[in-house]
């Protein structure tokens, strides 16, 4: 395997249970064959709400790509842009993703065309059903005209539900070895 090849595992959870959970064990694994990784805790950034301004792909040249806001996401950008594949959890909410995932993704505007040709992943968890969520991941990624590499998905009610699922490790390995080979 490519030892340079970098993943960035993005949580949209607003607490720390079973996304966070999956995404940390992924995150283990990958590293132990060879990825250089980082995870983002979307709960530990302040991050703006899009203001729907588009000075992000409207302003002077010089503007152009970067947002007006003033928060955490110019770093979070930087990450993205620099990552080979990109893995995108969230906890599922009315069968949608949070609204932490949905924000960050609306304030990718700046920079989602430098997100092409990269790959993406996804992971939802959720209480009953994963409804719209993976396939909102999926949309994320043919918009940005990444290859979307497929998904996780796991049903929890509790939030450390997932560390008692027997069947989980073997679907992360699956999950890992499928980013790994791309």
């Amino acid at each position: 395997m490519n030892t340079k090849l970098k993943i960035v595992l993005i949580s949209g959870s607003p607490r720390k249970g079973n996304t966070e959970y999956i995404l940390g064990n992924l995150d283990k694994l990958l590293k132990k064959e060879g990825a250089d990784t980082s995870c983002i805790l979307l709960r530990k950034y302040n991050i703006c709400a899009c203001t729907g301004c588009l000075a992000c792909e409207t302003g002077l040249q010089n503007q152009r790509g970067n947002c007006k806001q003033k928060d955490d996401m110019p770093e979070l950008l930087e990450q993205l842009k620099q990552a080979d594949i990109l893995v995108l959890g969230t906890p599922v909410y009315f069968e949608m993703l949070s609204g932490l995932m949905k924000n960050f993704i609306d304030r990718t505007c700046p920079v989602w065309p430098s997100l092409q040709g990269k790959k993406m992943g996804g992971v939802a968890v959720a209480e009953e059903g994963i409804g719209q969520a993976l396939l909102n991941l999926k949309q994320y990624a043919d918009v940005c005209r990444m290859k979307y590499l497929g998904s996780l998905e796991l049903l929890a009610k509790t939030p450390k539900e997932a560390s008692h699922d027997s069947s989980l490790p073997e679907k992360i390995k699956d999950f890992a070895d499928l980013l790994l080979q791309g």
